[in-house]
């Protein structure tokens, strides 16, 4: 499952392209400090917009930890959405892109890292991924939401965090909004992938 993404956008263009969707976009921390990353971790600080509870068309922009303690210790970095309607408590992850990792069809004995695969969403500079935050004993933290994997994932991983197109935005920070209406997949060709480590499968045969 995800657990690196990238964020290289800068805060006022995002800002902006909230504005032009007439969502308002409020910072009661000030101006979050976003660097832009070409990789964000798990544990890592990233910038999410969070609803505001009984005020569609608005969120609130602020700088969160990527993941909470789950109770065996582990990070809960990613979240079924299985049977659940996340009727609180919902965030907007900001992101302009996100990895899968795959072992490499040909094995390189002295290089033990898996091939790194990083999927865009077409047509935008950046994109928005379902989530939700939560009050944990690492203080507020937010994770990615997961469901079976697209038809543009499912040839790298299972499973598939659940990246949403700009009119989904609004509905997702509603929660009078099922869920069910909202977290399903792209459709096929809305995620291009580029691999940016491993050998090309050309120069993999050429041994």
């Amino acid at each position: 499952m995800c657990n690196d993404y990238t964020l290289k956008v800068d805060i006022a263009s995002i800002v902006e392209d909230f504005e032009d969707l007439e969502i308002k976009i409020k910072m009661p921390e000030g101006k979050p400090n976003v660097p832009a990353r070409d990789d964000i971790r798990v544990t890592d600080m990233g910038p999410i917009v969070r609803s505001v509870e009984c005020e569609r068309g608005m969120g609130e922009l602020v700088n969160r930890r990527w993941s909470w303690p789950g109770n065996n210790g582990k990070p809960v970095y990613n979240f079924r959405t299985e049977g659940r309607e996340f009727r609180s408590h919902r965030a907007l992850i900001l992101a302009d892109g996100f990895y899968e990792f795959t072992d490499p069809p040909v094995p390189r004995p002295k290089d033990k890292r898996l091939d790194k695969w990083l999927f865009a969403m077409k047509d935008h500079d950046w994109f928005c991924i379902a989530g939700i935050w939560r009050e944990s004993a690492a203080g507020e933290a937010f994770t990615m939401l997961t469901m079976d994997a697209g038809p543009d994932v499912a040839p790298y991983h299972h499973r598939q965090i659940i990246p949403l197109t700009r009119d989904q935005w609004a509905d997702w920070l509603d929660p009078t909004v099922p869920a069910r209406d909202v977290l399903r997949w792209l459709p096929q060709g809305s995620l291009p992938v580029t691999q940016v480590y491993g050998s090309p499968p050309a120069q993999q045969v050429l041994l």
